[in-house]
């Protein structure tokens, strides 16, 4: 019997059949090309022959290192009908990180985006010329192919293998795909580690199964009728297994190909529902505080009088499930034809539906104002290794300040020593060819082990405090939490990102990388004129006001709590240099190590 995976798009091939499936577009200023249901089908069926053509045989492993495109779908797919595993490898990634990834997973053949990532495979099979049988690249952007590279193919030349492939390799597909199972393995995904190596989830069919099941239960105020965009890169374990639950859902999905580019082309395609990270949402907030800042004082007092008016119908009434009362919901209509439905076009989302966002922890103000104009971000909480959600907010009662209600079929606990625990269809089987993780990784009774902190409410929602080995103590004895704090201060303006320090220390300090562009409309305002990113951050005007802006933040904070000292950094922390994972999570040990001088001088008086 086939894996549901395997029948999500020839089922909608034949229900939905040209109705639109996926839309692309490769370049900034490009035209956007619409694919329907069946020619979708069709290409996965190409995808599928031409993997069997290669000489892959079920349990083989592929690796994909790109950017957002429909190929990577289009294989992916094709790999299960042939029973084989994708190990999806971030396009950022470094060549130690690639080559580990490639090599652990047993990757047989490489699919890559473009010149990019092109070298990545190239030296990988020059090193290992053995391991390799073919090298696809997705996109010919001009490159040149280096003269002895004897592996690599372009895409079309792919698709030509697959279309002439033989009855013989048709059927091979055909019986492969009729013998899955739902234990065959169907993703490698190797977890981007604030520590040590990465590891390979096993990701299974029937934790995909588990996942979108769920899901489909829950979601029920999204249809065919949405429109996603695939917004996160598709290595990411929350958009590889929301683009899954689209595509069984019947929805089509704008494949977004250069984040960098995503308010440009959020403008372009208006989708209603999208998976986000929290800075997406942070930025956004931010860019609307400073327009509302720059408001005539009637304009300002309309724009507060409409988010009340909204936080009232959203947060109170609706959030509870109950009847809006009639003058309340003729006013907040007029305010959003007034004022909202603006907001939600300079955002580029016109009609909104829904927003799962997750990875690390967004500020309550940010949910409730984004909320209050009717944008719905739905936070939610989960890791690789339980394939996206553990929980998320449900559509009434849901409490902010949570990460929601646990999914229907998961069993959640608290450990003795506040660390979260799961159990259920959506765990991982285990890590890839290594025991000693997986050992350690499970308790005796075969719950997980997040190393994530947190606790139930009252409600039986979930708060998350924590990554356990994120939390410090200071020499005075007392535990920080620093991404609470980093979380807080990426709602103001003047800053972009934060690593809290204090571990064993007297008190709490951070290395803070400001917003340059904003802090230098700051700096000119002020008098205070250079070019140099360098003079700026140590200028102590700069410093002084970049601290007072931490301060209003933390006014409310414990006083043990509270970041006493900064240094300003004039380069956003790396992902080459290991200072930040590929999900953009401060790597602590690498950077305690990297900028072990401005933190030695932070603690020097």
């Amino acid at each position: 019997m086939a894996n549901k995976l395997c029948e999500i798009v020839p089922r909608q091939a034949r229900l939905r059949k040209e109705a639109e499936a996926y839309r692309f577009c490769w370049r900034k200023d490009g035209e956007w090309i619409s694919t329907n249901w069946e020619e979708f089908n069709a290409q996965i069926d190409v995808a599928a022959f031409s993997l069997c053509h290669l000489g892959l045989i079920e349990k083989d492993t592929i690796a994909i290192c790109s950017p957002n495109t429909p190929q990577i779908l289009i294989v992916e797919l094709g790999a299960f009908k042939n029973r084989l595993a994708s190990i999806p490898v971030y396009a950022s990634s470094s060549q130690d990180q690639f080559d580990f990834i490639v090599s652990n997973g047993d990757a047989k053949v490489i699919f890559v985006g473009d010149s990019h990532q092109y070298p990545l495979a190239y030296n990988y099979w020059k090193k290992h010329p053995e391991a390799v049988s073919k090298i696809i690249l997705f996109k010919n952007d001009g490159l040149q192919l280096n003269p002895d590279d004897n592996v690599t193919i372009c895409w079309d030349d792919f698709v030509r293998m697959g279309m002439e492939a033989s009855e013989t390799v048709r059927q091979e597909v055909e019986k492969r795909t009729s013998e899955g199972l739902p234990d065959d393995m169907a993703t490698l995904i190797y977890t981007s580690g604030t520590t040590g190596e990465p590891k390979g989830v096993a990701i299974t069919h029937s934790n995909y199964d588990a996942a979108i099941g769920s899901h489909l239960e829950l979601l029920t105020q999204v249809s065919e009728n949405d429109l996603s965009m695939a917004f996160l890169p598709m290595s990411h374990i929350l958009e590889k297994a929301w683009c899954f639950f689209c595509l069984t859902k019947g929805i089509a999905i704008a494949v977004n190909y250069d984040p960098r580019v995503i308010q440009d082309t959020i403008h372009d395609v208006h989708p209603n529902i999208m998976c986000c990270v929290p800075r997406f949402w942070e930025k956004v907030y931010a860019a609307l505080k400073e327009k509302i800042e720059g408001m005539g004082k009637l304009r300002k007092i309309m724009v507060k009088r409409a988010i009340k008016c909204g936080e009232k119908r959203n947060l109170i009434f609706k959030r509870q499930g109950l009847k809006v009362p009639g003058l309340l919901e003729n006013e907040y209509r007029f305010w959003d034809k007034q004022i909202f439905s603006k907001i939600k076009k300079a955002i580029g989302i016109p009609n909104p539906n829904l927003f799962p966002t997750a990875g690390a922890p967004l500020s309550d103000r940010i949910v409730e104002f984004m909320r209050a104009i009717g944008v719905e971000v739905v936070i939610g909480y989960g890791l690789s290794e339980t394939t996206a959600s553990v929980s998320f907010y449900p559509q009434i009662n849901y409490e902010i300040g949570t990460v929601g209600l646990p999914l229907p079929g998961l069993k959640v606990r608290i450990d003795k020593n506040g660390e979260i625990l799961v159990k259920g269809p959506t765990v991982t089987p285990g890590y890839f060819k290594n025991p000693d993780a997986n050992e350690k990784a499970f308790t005796d009774d075969g719950y997980f082990r997040t190393g994530d902190a947190g606790y139930f409410t009252r409600n039986g929602a979930l708060v998350l405090t924590e990554r356990v080995k994120d939390l410090f103590k200071t020499s005075n004895g007392k535990y920080i939490a620093p991404q609470m704090l980093e979380s807080r201060l990426a709602e103001n303006k003047y800053i972009d990102e934060v690593a809290v320090i204090g571990d064993q220390r007297k008190y709490v300090s951070a290395l803070v990388v400001p917003n340059l562009s904003q802090l230098r409309k700051w700096a000119r305002q002020n008098g205070i004129e250079t070019d140099s990113a360098d003079e700026l951050v140590k200028t102590p005007e700069v410093v002084s006001f970049i601290q007072s802006e931490i301060d209003k933040i933390q006014k409310d904070v414990a006083d043990y709590e509270k970041i006493r000292k900064i240094t300003l950094l004039p380069n956003h922390f790396s992902i080459m240099n290991g200072e930040v994972t590929n999900t953009m999570k401060v790597r602590r040990p690498v950077v305690a190590k990297r900028y072990s001088k401005e933190i030695e001088a932070m603690y020097s008086e």
